[in-house]
């Protein structure tokens, strides 16, 4: 039985560039986890192993990889820090207890920074900042530590102060013992000193630590009492306040050094030891029933309670799919069989491992608190529920988004098309926000994503680590079609060949429907002019129809169809003939019921300095944007509006180069509208053209 207090689940999660990568790197050197440190820039850091990775010196999967200091066990996650792979930070925080957030010296709070920061605050995790490379030019830690203040309107808790900076940047002062640990030039983490800070530092350090010792005391009445009547709290107490408010997320003890040069990162090892939480600390999730509504029940962390686990992250690699899962109650044991809430089937847990970025090491068991991956799972994606067959639960899922952006795929050699779907199969399990489809006429392969960016990525891995060459077509919308007027007609379907003919009449009405109910079918018919066995056949042909709209052949939505009287004929009439009536009747009556191209219209968040509002504003307007509401922030102001899904393309360039690279956007499906005449015909007569380069 492990001590659950032992453990800590952490992420390091910041910008692009601000060393990351490189702080995992050195903590698994300096827990004895590896023994010689690669780098990023040489391409060889542990945790980035994908080609694309090494390369361009970016992380774009999260890796997982446990190591041991102090007698605690961490199970650490080293996320991207990319726009484009933020769904990896937010899957990555759904299952972390705390986390590091990094920040360059140099660069302060970037705006990647920002977005992390404010997924961290919606998923509640506790954090320590670490302000790394602080040996670069024009590093500046109270800088950064002010920036934190201003732009993330966060509360750091300065924990530790640096010794000289840029190129003489030795050591850091630690606050609470009041000591100086001084690193020499050697690079290695081990060869340090311990000693009293400098004389020229004594004022800075004693008005710092009595901010620090202020802000920590504000969780314990009692000490503060005591100690604005002069009594010096002990080291124990300040600790026990300080892991307190970290975990009530009242503030963020702040640290400082240069993981490339291994100063400084013994302290953020230990702070993750002292002030973030184990996993028995952090809100339980809530559990929920089949339809999604909270059950009152929690899946508290232990192992003697029935087995809760949520798989995070699935990702492929040469031995097989694994799933990565963190485990909130219970045990999980090689054999077992669990059950998958989602799809409601049993999965025989085969091979559980520990994962140290891509080596494994084999595991007999996992129980609560842990993160393990799991070999051989067959219909397991990201965000199933793994529990007990016998007291099924679901953990709250997590949402992503429809993918609203699409492109057609081609192998540029014929033969490539069965490695292309191999390929693209594997993609699909581990990135749940990207998709794919095949057009049934012209046989494209059209993939199907959240932004442009993310299916530029996706093309490239296709490229590179499958091998797969495609030629690549333009984005495209999703539109599709719906009726405006009510109708009523009348088809007769006849064909005599010899022995018995084909005989159905359908008398038929075709209305809208509301918004968002698409197909209804419903019969009135009496008198058994159309028998009762045939009204099925009249329902699937209309249904069977519904996929091509009479404009320009994008699905239709939202109608309605009641079939009111008939005829049939005793021999000739059968379900396929008034199949194939109700699928002419569609194509004779819906151009007639006043039919109307809808476009997608996205929800769009945008978040931008204060000076650039009114230009964002008149760009979303000049994109037929409706602007709902916006409000100030600490660091920006959220503008929310609507916004048709064809005028986005590109959007992503123009407000950075509006904002200088501060702007930040999301955004999401919300509903379909009719398109503006102007726009629809546009639509219309490019997607004739499309059909007939085709034939």
């Amino acid at each position: 039985m492990t001590d659950l207090t032992k453990y800590r689940n952490i992420g390091i999660f910041a910008h692009v560039d601000a060393g990351k990568t490189t702080t995992t790197e050195r903590i698994l050197k300096l827990t004895g986890k590896i023994h010689k440190t690669g780098e990023v820039h040489d391409g060889e850091a542990t945790t980035d192993f994908m080609e694309q990775e090494a390369e361009r010196g970016i992380t774009i999967q999260s890796a997982a990889t446990s190591c041991e200091w102090d007698g605690h066990r961490m199970n650490i996650i080293d996320t991207p820090g990319h726009v484009d792979f933020t769904i990896e930070v937010y899957r990555s925080l759904k299952v972390l207890d705390g986390g590091v957030g990094v920040f360059c010296g140099s660069g302060g709070v970037e705006p990647q920074s920002e977005t992390n920061w404010r997924y961290a605050n919606e998923s509640e995790v506790a954090r320590i900042i670490f302000v790394n490379k602080l040996d670069r030019m024009g590093a500046d830690f109270y800088r950064v530590v002010k920036q934190v203040e201003d732009v993330l309107g966060a509360n750091p808790l300065v924990m530790v102060l640096p010794i000289g900076i840029e190129d003489d940047f030795t050591g850091v002062v630690d606050l609470l013992s009041r000591k100086a640990w001084i690193w020499d030039d050697s690079g290695l983490p081990e060869n340090f000193k311990i000693e009293e800070p400098p004389a020229d530092m004594a004022d800075a350090v004693e008005e710092w630590r009595e901010k620090l010792i202020e802000t920590a005391l504000e969780q314990d009445d009692d000490l503060m009492e005591a100690y604005l009547e002069g009594e010096e709290p002990s080291i124990e107490d300040i600790k026990r306040c300080i892991r307190k408010g970290t975990i009530n997320l009242d503030f963020f003890p702040t640290y400082c050094g240069s993981a490339f040069k291994n100063k400084g990162v013994q302290l953020v090892l230990d702070a993750v030891v002292d002030f973030l939480p184990n996993p028995t600390e952090v809100k339980p999730q809530p559990e929920t029933d089949d339809e999604g509504e909270e059950t009152g029940e929690f899946a508290v962390v232990d192992p003697e309670k029935p087995l809760r686990a949520l798989a995070f992250k699935i990702m492929d690699d040469r031995f097989g799919a694994l799933t990565f899962i963190r485990i909130y109650s219970g045990k999980m044991n090689k054999g077992d069989t669990v059950l998958n809430t989602f799809t409601g089937k049993a999965e025989r847990i085969g091979r559980i491992v520990e994962m140290h970025a891509d080596e494994r090491i084999e595991l007999d068991g996992a129980q609560a608190g842990d993160i393990v991956a799991v070999i051989g799972m067959k219909n397991v994606q990201t965000g199933h529920t793994l529990c007990d067959p016998k007291a099924p639960a679901t953990l709250e899922p997590m949402v992503f988004p429809d993918p609203v952006i699409s492109i057609a795929v081609a192998p540029k050699d014929k033969g490539a098309s069965e490695k292309m779907g191999l390929a693209i199969g594997k993609m699909i399990q581990e990135d749940p926000s990207f998709r794919v489809e095949t057009d049934e006429d012209s046989g494209e392969t059209i993939l199907k994503g959240m932004g442009e960016l993310h299916l530029d990525i996706k093309i490239d891995i296709l490229r590179r680590t499958h091998g797969v060459d495609v030629e690549v077509g333009k984005p495209q919308v999703a539109y599709r079609e719906t009726i405006t007027q009510r109708i009523e007609d009348s088809y007769t379907h006849k064909k005599q060949t010899g022995g018995s003919g084909q005989f159905a009449k359908i008398d038929y009405s075709i209305e809208p429907g509301e918004p968002g109910s698409g197909y209804e079918f419903e019969s009135v018919v009496t008198g058994g002019n159309v028998p009762r066995e045939f009204w099925p056949a009249v329902q699937k042909g209309f249904q069977a129809s519904m996929d091509r709209g009479v404009l320009a052949g994008f699905p239709c939505l939202d109608f309605k169809v009641t079939l009111m009287d008939g005829g049939f004929h005793p021999v000739d009439s059968s379900a396929v003939a008034y199949e194939l009536a109700a699928k002419a009747a569609y194509r004779q009556t819906m151009p007639k019921a006043g039919p109307q191209l809808m476009e997608p219209i996205m929800k769009v968040d945008v978040y931008t300095p204060d000076d650039n509002v009114g230009d964002v504003i008149g760009d979303l307007n000049r994109r037929r944007g409706m602007i709902k509401s916006q409000e100030p922030g600490p660091t920006s102001v959220h503008i929310n509006a609507e916004c048709p899904l064809s005028e986005m393309f590109g959007y992503i360039g123009d407000l950075r180069t509006m904002t200088s690279g501060r702007g930040q956007f999301s955004m999401e499906f919300l509903h379909y509208m009719p398109c503006p005449k102007n726009v629809a015909e546009e639509v219309i007569k490019e997607t004739k053209e499309r059909e007939a380069e085709k034939k």
